[in-house]
């Protein structure tokens, strides 16, 4: 029983620093100590060393030797390869959307569209439905398990286009693409939604691009540089 909790206990304490680290409550470039986490989450050191480690093979930690441990700055290319997955799986799903839709799904789709566009709605909330809606374009097609797959290597993605939210402030330009994508769907033309969701996936470089201008400290760069300890660790 004890080995048990042992394990649900790490699994919870991953599971609550990746959530931070992807909504960027904890910021790329952030310094983290096992103590201080361990503290603020009621658990010992070593569930937090192990959900580091996990987080570092994910590439969204960075460790260093007798510096300490960061969150990883945004990696370009981790986000493009996530980019990638993501595209090739919501555009292959159309193939097998089919001629006559569940409308219970369509309903439900619609009730999201509406949700995302009321007043004084929260980047998270609207992360939240922006990501019922694009697993319900999924669900549509029958292929509502791949959206799993889809998260688990979207990480680096996610960050950059929460990123891209706070810069841009584009809810609304999202919102209405995703009207666009669903109404080409349900009047049965799939070439129009596969066009329009492509290029609504990729807007999310334009985005970044913007953030890197504005903020270009956090993301990685390829110089080789660590952080330096001072009265704390800190980036140069």
């Amino acid at each position: 029983m004890r080995e048990a909790s042992n394990r649900s206990n790490r699994r919870v304490v991953y599971e609550t620093l990746r959530r931070k680290v992807l909504t960027l409550e904890l910021p790329p470039g952030a310094s983290l100590s096992e103590n201080e986490l361990a503290a603020s989450l009621g658990v010992s050191r070593t569930p937090v060393r192990e959900s580091l480690i996990l987080l570092g093979e994910e590439g969204l930690v960075r460790v260093f030797p007798k510096v300490g441990s960061f969150v990883s700055r945004v990696d370009a290319e981790r986000v493009a390869d996530a980019q990638f997955l993501r595209e090739a799986v919501e555009l292959a799903a159309f193939d097998d959307i089919p001629e006559t839709l569940d409308p219970e799904l369509v309903a439900e789709l619609r009730a999201n569209l509406e949700h995302q566009r009321e007043a004084r709605l929260d980047l998270e909330k609207f992360f939240e439905l922006d990501e019922a809606f694009h697993h319900g374009l999924l669900r549509l097609s029958g292929h509502g398990r791949a959206w799993s797959t889809v998260v688990a290597a979207k990480g680096h993605l996610d960050r950059a286009r929460r990123l891209g939210l706070h810069e841009t402030n584009g809810m609304g330009r999202f919102v209405d693409e995703h009207h666009s994508i669903l109404d080409a769907v349900v009047a049965g033309d799939t070439s129009s939604a596969r066009d329009s969701l492509r290029a609504h996936l990729r807007a999310v470089f334009d985005d970044i691009e913007k953030t890197r201008q504005r903020s270009p400290e956090l993301f990685a760069t390829d110089d080789g540089s660590v952080p330096v300890r001072r009265s704390i660790a800190v980036w140069e």
